[in-house]
């Protein structure tokens, strides 16, 4: 029997799955977005949400935590991959590494380091993640990733494939230029809520069902008119 026993085994041995979550969890937070196959999504998406929301705490106690569940993976940014490929060992190991033998967390350039050999630095993946990715849900509850399955299978064991990738924020998602149609339910929903925040709902325009039938029919009038306008100067 397997009383409170949670979570799926995937053939592998506890330290081999904890391994894995903390590998796939520190490639979503670092890429945005990872694909694999669809019962590891499934697996990874509470380890996931849990992180982001203890990380939305911002706390010491709460960065103790994500350190402890999560590792502490060194992030290059992609701009800075390629210059961080061309660098020699001894250069890579100071962006990774201060002098003090302790990782870089913030990505801050110390005084100290010359800014023409070495113009970055590399940054945790705990501080991406407090200071990036979770004041994106501050007003979100719960929620903050998605699967999306793919329509193709792995080569080899023909398993499900899928991608699990992190929810954009409703202001990143529209940036102003697509319009989001609401429906009337919401509609009246939002228009509540401002009546009783005290402000002034908005007032949908109302469409005429008579002149609606009127424009079509004047719109077939004018293109009449103007093919016939058309053949008569033909004619003459």
């Amino acid at each position: 029997m397997r009383h409170r026993q949670s979570g799926r085994h995937l053939s592998r041995t506890p330290a081999h799955h904890l391994a894995m979550r903390r590998n796939m969890a520190q490639s979503l937070f670092q890429h945005g977005r990872i694909e694999t196959t669809l019962i590891k999504a499934k697996e990874l998406r509470p380890f996931v949400e849990r992180l982001i929301t203890l990380a939305r705490k911002g706390t010491l106690h709460s960065r103790q935590r994500l350190t402890a569940e999560l590792g502490d993976r060194a992030l290059i940014d992609k701009d800075q991959q390629e210059a961080y490929d061309r660098m020699s060992d001894a250069r890579r190991r100071k962006v990774v590494v201060a002098r003090s033998g302790r990782r870089h967390r913030t990505g801050a350039v110390p005084a100290a380091y010359d800014k023409k050999k070495i113009p970055f630095v590399a940054r945790s993946v705990v501080s991406k993640l407090i200071d990036d990715i979770a004041p994106r849900y501050r007003d979100r509850p719960g929620g903050y990733t998605r699967i999306i399955r793919l329509a193709k299978r792995r080569i080899g064991d023909n398993s499900d494939l899928a991608i699990l990738q992190l929810v954009d924020d409703e202001a990143s998602a529209g940036d102003g230029d697509r319009h989001k149609s609401t429906s009337r339910r919401r509609a009246i929903a939002l228009n509540r809520i401002k009546r009783l925040e005290g402000k002034k709902p908005r007032r949908q325009k109302r469409r005429d069902p008579d002149k609606a039938e009127v424009e079509p029919e004047r719109d077939a009038a004018e293109e009449t008119k103007r093919v016939e306008d058309s053949e008569s100067g033909e004619g003459a």
